[in-house]
């Protein structure tokens, strides 16, 4: 099965790359969704973004592959054969918010699996990062 892991990865962290990691050994895919967001203002376009992230990605991860996209996830996962969407949460708050995308994109016809962050992976959002302008040195 081919899953879709979405994000604007703005930028592409630690917490991101367990998760496709994670996800790599659930599915035969993983193809790794740079959406645009329009509540984010992000410094560079998605096709920048999405380039970043294959760099990111060790070069033995062959079942994972890197997509800009404008649109909605459901919209790409219907449209290429994607079964299910992967989205890693980090705390209830997270949560909350990503059960409620969950529900939506069922709706639509595509289902929704959670990934929890690791413990040490919990405390690190793109947000903080970007303030900062840097990794925090422990995950540098």
């Amino acid at each position: 099965m081919r899953a879709v892991y979405p994000g604007s990865f703005d930028p592409f962290t630690p917490g991101h790359l367990d998760v496709v990691d994670r996800a790599r050994a659930l599915f035969d895919e993983v193809v790794v969704l740079v959406a645009m967001n329009s509540s984010k203002n992000p410094d560079v376009d998605e096709g920048e973004r999405a380039a970043a992230v294959r760099a990111g990605l060790p070069a033995g991860w062959s079942s994972v592959t890197v997509v800009a996209w404008r649109g909605l996830t459901s919209a790409y996962c219907l449209g290429h054969g994607v079964g299910v969407i992967v989205r890693g949460v980090r705390n209830t708050t997270d949560l909350q918010a990503e059960c409620r995308l969950a529900a939506m994109n069922q709706s639509l016809g595509v289902p929704t699996v959670f990934l929890p962050a690791q413990p040490e992976l919990a405390a690190m959002s793109s947000t903080a990062v970007r303030t900062l302008g840097r990794l925090p040195p422990r995950w540098a």
